[in-house]
């Protein structure tokens, strides 16, 4: 065989092998990350989506033939379509998100897919923006930073109690802080732990109806946290909302728990209470958070997610409610965070496609 084409017959084949051995990524993980990636080159073909914005499905649809993995983002819907265009030899859809809402699990399932996805990272980056709302929404940081910013404050006559908001920590009028809790995790637990240092003494929370409650759990954790708190508890929503003085939503969405915080909970409510959502936007029923802010059954919101987003303009009533503080879903947007987030997802998926044990996987079965 002569050696042009020896080496157009090796060429061939390469070409074949990359194709077979496909990534497809959906978004630029910028450098640190992509260089992992392109590290694996030699075995693996890079395919990845130019654009800077979500990519498009199209093209999703396109290139995903042959692809070995899939790493994508919240934004990339990956259904029955997607899978059947990239062909059996799919191994792995790594996802870099701690929901997988976007992707059709029990499909995964029937072709035996396997999901990576990347929890824990972002616990501290969740839990700091949580407080962060609760104090900007007790202490009216939206209604007084548009003051200034809309010129008004060189005309301002100061009054005693002109801006006074609702202190989240312990006072001597107030010592008792009782922390509310819908979801009790990982994110939930850090957040109780910064809330310690605001004086906070009781904890209640509402966790998974389907598990068991374990006052020997409750009581390990209210020893894990120590002083100053006094008691933690597992209670029903009623209880937890006539007891919150704050309460975090910080549990997971779907059907089980769509519109958990509506009318008849926002009414049991403390009229000083404040209510942070930095889980899922489902959980809250909208409507009934702008008639509770709007006629005062609570005192303020602080959301970092909305149902219905991104979809939520400026003349969304909770937008316009001068007693509720909106975030883009900015829970894990930290540098540090974010690129935890995107190594993780690159790690699941070359994890997989050497069948190792991925970092963190979904159990995925039907």
């Amino acid at each position: 065989m002569s050696s042009s084409l020896s080496n157009r017959l090796s060429h061939i084949f390469s070409h074949l092998n990359s194709e077979r051995l496909k990534i497809v990524v959906t978004r630029d993980l910028g450098p640190d990350v992509m260089t992992i990636l392109y590290s694996e080159s030699a075995k693996y073909e890079i395919v990845l989506w130019p654009g800077k914005n979500a990519c498009d499905r199209k093209w999703l649809l396109d290139n995903v033939r042959d692809a070995l993995a899939l790493i994508v983002l919240v934004t990339d819907r990956i259904d029955a379509e997607v899978l059947d265009a990239a062909g059996s030899q799919l191994k792995v859809v790594s996802t870099m998100s701690v929901g997988y809402e976007h992707i059709s699990v029990p499909d995964l399932a029937k072709r035996n897919i396997r999901l990576g996805y990347t929890p824990d990272v972002l616990t501290d980056a969740v839990a700091d923006i949580s407080i962060m709302l609760a104090l900007m929404a007790g202490r009216l940081a939206k209604e007084t930073t548009l003051f200034v910013s809309e010129g008004n404050w060189p005309t301002y006559s100061w009054a005693p109690f002109a801006f006074c908001g609702s202190q989240i920590s312990a006072t001597p009028s107030s010592p008792k802080r009782t922390a509310g809790f819908l979801g009790f995790g990982r994110i939930a637990q850090a957040t109780l732990r910064r809330l310690l240092g605001f004086g906070f003494t009781h904890c209640v929370y509402t966790s998974n109806p389907f598990s068991k409650p374990s006052p020997e759990r409750d009581s390990e954790l209210l020893s894990s946290f120590g002083a100053p708190l006094h008691s933690l508890k597992r209670v029903s929503l009623d209880e937890l909302a006539s007891e919150s003085d704050v309460l975090f939503v910080l549990t997971p969405g779907g059907d089980e728990t769509k519109g958990l915080i509506n009318e008849a909970f926002l009414k049991k409510m403390k009229k000083t209470a404040v209510l942070v959502n930095s889980s899922r936007g489902t959980v809250v029923d909208s409507d009934a958070l702008a008639k509770a802010l709007k006629e005062g059954w609570i005192w303020g919101a602080g959301l970092d997610v909305i149902a219905g987003e991104p979809n939520v303009a400026g003349d969304h009533a909770l937008v316009r409610e001068p007693r509720c503080v909106v975030l883009p879903h900015i829970g894990s947007a930290t540098v540090q965070t974010r690129l935890d987030m995107a190594t993780l997802a690159v790690q699941n998926a070359l994890a997989a496609l050497n069948d190792q044990d991925m970092p963190a996987s979904v159990n995925v079965t039907l």
